[in-house]
C-alpha cells in the first residue's frame, strides 16, 4: 500500500537509475527511440546546473519509481510553479496507490515551497492516466497549445535565420 512508500532525493550517484527510469518511461509512452539523454549529460544539468530535481518512490529500500520535476514561473500569478516533467512507476508496482501518493507528494513540495500552481503534459493517448487525473481535479489545458523549437529550428531562429 501507499503507506508503505517513503521518499528519497537524488543524488549524483543515481544518475544511471535516473537515466533508468527515463528509459522505462519512454518505453512505456512508445517513444524510446527519441532518448538521446545520457548519463554525463543528466549529471551535468540536473547537479551541476541544478535545472531539474528528482524525486524516487521507495518500497522496501528499493526506487520502484520517480518524478523529475523544476520551477516554471507564472507572471500572472507572481510566483513559481512547480513543473512536473516525468513520473513513472514501475509496471509491477503500478496498481497499489503509488503514482497518487507520489503525485500528492510533489503536491506537498509545491505547497511548502509557496508555488502557486503544479503542471504537466500528458500523451492524449494516454486515457487511464487522463481519468487518473481528472479524478485528482486536475483540469486539462485545451484552450493551450504547445509550441516548440528544437535542434536545427531552435539554432535558426537564435541566429536569426528564421
Amino acid at each position: 500500500m501507499a503507506n508503505d512508500l517513503a521518499y528519497r532525493y537524488a543524488e549524483r550517484k543515481d544518475v544511471p537509475l535516473i537515466l533508468h527510469f527515463i528509459k522505462e518511461l519512454a518505453a512505456y509512452e512508445k517513444m524510446l527511440d527519441e532518448v538521446v539523454a545520457d548519463e554525463k549529460t543528466l549529471e551535468e544539468w540536473i547537479f551541476d546546473k541544478e535545472k531539474a530535481e528528482v524525486i524516487f518512490a521507495v518500497e522496501d529500500g528499493k526506487e520502484i519509481g520517480f518524478a523529475l520535476f523544476f520551477h516554471n514561473f507564472s507572471t500572472f500569478l507572481g510566483r513559481a510553479g512547480l513543473y512536473l516533467e516525468d513520473l513513472f512507476i514501475e509496471e509491477s508496482y503500478r496498481g497499489k496507490g503509488y503514482g497518487k501518493a507520489l503525485l500528492q507528494k510533489l503536491a506537498n513540495i509545491a505547497v511548502e515551497r509557496g508555488c502557486g500552481r503544479m503542471e504537466w503534459w500528458c500523451l492524449d493517448w494516454n486515457k487511464p492516466s487522463i481519468d487518473f487525473y481528472v479524478s485528482l481535479g486536475a483540469e486539462p489545458m485545451d484552450e493551450w497549445t504547445v509550441y516548440r523549437l528544437a535542434g536545427e529550428k531552435l539554432k535558426q531562429v537564435a541566429e536569426g535565420h528564421a
